[in-house]
């Protein structure tokens, strides 16, 4: 039956072919024009992917009905039109992949019909390390390091490129993904098959919500779940509440999109966005340029919501064109976007749709800020930095202390490097990273940070050589435009050079220290601190020996680090003293922002964009060099210890096996609260003295050779190994911080790898006990699949982040949550117990089940499977394996 909504658009040019659309205005109904934009996307995508329109009717009545079934956990499907993925998490999904193929084969089945049918693109930005900074040349050796490590890595992925269709490699030292897919890879209006339609994504990074400031309606999912996606599954959601956010005001003359985005962080965290979606309107809204948009959207993660909206507007049709977009096909997308009612213009409130509930935030009332020192949501003002930091010291330990005794708050330690006398404090700045897609894909404060750094060097200001500086740009265009407006070589003499086109710093890859200043941190168990221009400073993310991180602007950045410590006043305090004995203050050098615009105005240009991206897959030599096999099917090395098939579908037949109750389960770790997939699964360095050191070690490793948990993530050898090995990692059952559990059967510390194979060995299922928002932070599916791994079958948590317990129900791992109300403590749970999770014959989505304890004592808790879809993932062990036996069958 054809679809009734299906409208011709006639083209701009006569010569070319007609085009249809999905005209959702001919609904001619009041709930249309009330909709959230956001929830139009999903409407529109409903209609475009029934199969047969009547039968898959109610899906669209409920999307039309959004306000009143908004709060009864209605099931949609939603097809999103890409995926994007990064290397960190897109290495393991062609691993996945691979291993589908073999499987398929073996069930019987068509290997090929393993193949993503949507457009999916694939940056690699997650390998590169600041190893070397401070030099002209640090941007090559890193580069050069680079590859010398992950040349394996990156022969695989050049083979999956060949031997997938659809599947687009972006090489390394082209920029970040998120940034990338901003300024060249998004559409913002899809043009294919004779359809238009509007442009979404998914991906494999928790900041994919970034193109969610251009418009294009996006979120981060797990590995897993994108998998799936790309072999045609659409993903099951629950029609979320959407709250308005309305921005109201001006931002004062000294305020930038960092401060604005910290602020709104810490608001939306008190408010409770989890799972749903924010959606910005107001007229404040047409005061921010897509840049600022983008760094807003970008840290969505960090406030919990699964997106965070801008609906499409003139300024949005403006950036595509500043960014080189073909004129004629963004005219095309704005004539678009008018019939089908989703261009926007903020400042007309007739547009604005109804909300599940509406919040405000008036621009004036920000104030330049940081955030840390452990969590993105802990905002502090500038002008209480110092007080704030000193106050933490001797705090209790936890999110806002160190319990550092009274008597050791002014400890010093002499430092000598490269032959010069220093000396280190408590609040000492050891790293000052200008990193990240959120800031560095925003001209204005790239151009802000340029200029503070010219005035700064021509006031005489310097900072001192053992700060470990560095900036990474998330693409060429940002070194292209720096270097044009004359303030790169200010930076570089500032100790900022760029040191690669990559994640680095953000996601941990901040490279070593100088020993020197190692051991003086260590010696006064100095707190040393990392400023970064970041999204995330969870505790032993940045650097093992940086305990405090704060997110900053990047002209913050710079200012942190020429002052050389957090404990500073600027209002009060000099930044430095130069060599005619002036005192230099912050304010002395801070650019204005009609400076800063004008600056813009002249250099950010479409022909940047152009130039950069016409040569982007092609660029990279060493890329090109690299040899790579076309096979349909992997030939697995056995001697790789980067590329290993993994266990996941070792047996797997096509019978359903039938969910057991867990009998007699052990709890390997017990946590409290804000647990993030940084400490289930980390990226950063391998310690030398743990489990999967020890395996790389039996491998013929050095510890040189080890690399980084990221990039090791096609080997589920070393990963499972990895799981729960964070340093900074606090268990309840033991005393101190560190990777570390109890074994209770014989009452033995072990690392935890070793007391989950113990556990495996005498046939012990395990669980997890967890506090709020376990599993915050990147999307990493090798935060379930660890575990998975390790033998957990389930974790009980009083909350879950979006993203990772999607994850957990993609690997079979039960997420189970405590009744409203209940937590471990009322329920009186040490983790001692024993549990017996009763799993019924038949389950529906949110069911109560019960819980047994060898104490004699029952509870209930809730099993978080929220639809129909995912128990039928349960019911195959995960979604990898439902998507075999489909493949198969």
């Amino acid at each position: 039956m054809s679809n009734p909504f299906v409208q011709i658009v006639e083209p701009l040019d006569p010569k070319q072919p007609l085009k249809k659309f999905f005209n959702l205005s001919k609904l001619g109904d009041v709930r249309y024009a009330r909709l959230p934009f956001s929830i139009r996307i999903l409407l529109e995508a409903a209609i475009r992917n029934c199969d047969e329109f009547l039968v898959k009717k109610g899906d669209v009545e409920n999307i039309l009905n959004w306000k009143e079934v908004q709060h009864k956990n209605v099931e949609v499907p939603f097809k999103p039109a890409r995926v994007i993925l990064q290397d960190f998490t897109g290495v393991p999904a062609v691993v996945d992949f691979a291993a589908m193929r073999d499987a398929v084969k073996k069930l019987g089945g068509d290997p090929e019909k393993i193949n993503p049918i949507c457009p999916a693109d694939l940056v690699i930005d997650h390998s590169i390390q600041v190893d070397f900074n401070r030099q002209s040349d640090s941007l090559q050796k890193n580069q050069d390091l680079e590859f010398e490590r992950n040349k394996e890595r990156f022969e695989f992925l050049k083979w999956g490129s060949r031997a997938f269709k659809n599947l687009r490699i972006i090489p390394p030292g082209s920029g970040i993904i998120h940034q990338v897919n901003l300024e060249y890879l998004a559409r913002v209006v899809m043009d294919q098959d004779g359809y238009y339609y509007p442009d979404s994504v998914v991906g494999t990074d928790s900041h994919t919500t970034m193109i969610d400031g251009l418009g294009v309606l996006g979120w981060g999912v797990g590995g897993i779940e994108a998998e799936a996606v790309m072999l045609g599954q659409p993903i099951s959601m629950v029609l979320p509440e959407v709250v308005g956010y309305k921005l109201v005001g001006n931002p004062q003359p000294l305020v930038t999109s960092t401060d604005i985005v910290l602020t709104i962080t810490k608001h939306l965290r008190q408010v409770g966005v989890v799972g749903k979606f924010v959606e910005f309107f107001g007229p404040g809204v047409a005061q921010l340029s897509i840049a600022d948009r983008a760094t807003i959207a970008n840290m969505c993660p960090e406030y919990g919501a699964t997106a965070a909206y801008f609906p499409v507007d003139d300024i949005s049709i403006g950036y595509l064109i500043q960014t080189g977009r073909d004129k004629e096909k963004v005219m095309c997308t704005k004539k678009y976007l008018e019939a089908v009612g989703m261009l926007r213009d903020f400042k007309n409130s007739s547009q604005d749709p109804d909300f599940t509930q509406v919040v405000e935030l008036d621009l004036h009332t920000v104030v330049p800020c940081c955030s840390g020192p452990k969590r993105p949501q802990d905002k502090v003002a500038v002008s209480d930095m110092k007080k704030d930091f000193e106050t933490c010291l001797g705090a209790k330990q936890g999110f806002k202390g160190f319990q550092i005794a009274p008597d050791r708050h002014n400890t010093i330690v002499k430092l000598n490097f490269e032959g010069c006398d220093f000396e280190l404090a408590h609040g000492s700045v050891v790293i000052a990273a200008i990193t990240s897609c959120t800031n560095t894909s925003n001209p204005s404060v790239m151009l802000g940070a340029g200029l503070l750094a010219k005035k700064a060097v021509e006031a005489g200001l310097t900072v001192k050589p053992y700060i470990k500086t560095s900036l990474s740009p998330g693409s060429g265009v940002v070194t292209y435009y720096l270097r044009e407006s004359g303030v790169m070589s200010y930076l570089s003499q500032l100790g900022f050079d760029v040191v690669g086109y990559g994640c680095m710093t953000c996601i941990g890859n901040s490279g070593p220290l100088p020993e020197s200043v190692v051991e003086a941190i260590t010696q006064g168990d100095l707190v040393a601190v990392g400023v970064l221009s970041g999204n995330r400073n969870f505790e032993g993310r940045v650097h093992p020996n940086t305990r405090a991180n704060y997110l900053a602007s990047p002209p913050l950045v710079i200012a942190y680090a020429i002052a050389g410590t957090v404990r500073i006043d600027f209002e009060t305090e000099p930044l430095g003293i130069n060599a005619s004995g002036k005192k230099i203050f912050l304010k002395d050098i801070w650019p204005t922002r009609n400076e800063i615009q004008a600056i813009e105005r002249q250099f950010v240009i479409p022909g940047m964009f152009k130039e950069v991206y016409q040569k982007i897959e092609t660029v990279n030599k060493s890329w090109n060099a690299l040899d790579a096999p076309s096979d349909k099917l992997y030939t697995w090395n056995p001697k790789s210890t980067y590329i290993k098939s993994p266990p996941f579908f070792d047996g797997l037949t096509m019978a359903l096996q039938t969910p057991k109750t867990i009998e007699g389960a052990y709890v390997l770790l017990s946590f409290g609260d804000s647990v993030t997939t940084d400490h289930i699964s980390p990226a950063g360095n391998i310690a030398r003295n743990s489990p999967a050191a020890r395996y790389l070690t039996s491998r013929g490793l050095t510890p040189r050779e080890f690399n980084s948990y990221g990039s090791r993530r096609g080997n589920d050898a070393v990963m499972a190994r990895g799981t729960f090995a964070n340093i900074r990692l606090v268990n309840k059952f033991i005393d101190k911080q560190g990777p570390q559990t109890i074994h209770f059967p014989s009452g033995e510390i072990l690392d935890v790898f070793d007391a989950a194979e113990r556990y495996k060995q005498a046939g012990h299922p395990l669980i997890v006990l967890a506090g709020k928002e376990y599993g915050a932070g990147s999307s990493r599916d090798w935060a379930a699949k660890g575990p998975f791994l390790l033998g957990v079958k389930a974790v009980l948590a009083e909350s879950y982040e979006r993203i990772h317990r999607s994850n957990l129900v993609g690997m079979g791992v039960i997420p189970l949550q405590y009744l409203p109300g209940e937590d471990a403590g009322t329920l009186g749970l040490t983790g001692r117990e024993r549990y017996t999770i009763i799993i019924p014959e038949k389950l529906k989505p949110q069911m109560n089940i019960q819980i047994k304890l060898d104490t004699g004592k029952t509870f209930q808790a809730i099993m978080r499977f929220d639809t129909d879809v995912e128990l039928a993932y349960f019911h195959n062990g995960g979604i990898l394996n439902y998507m075999i036996r489909k493949m198969a069958s």
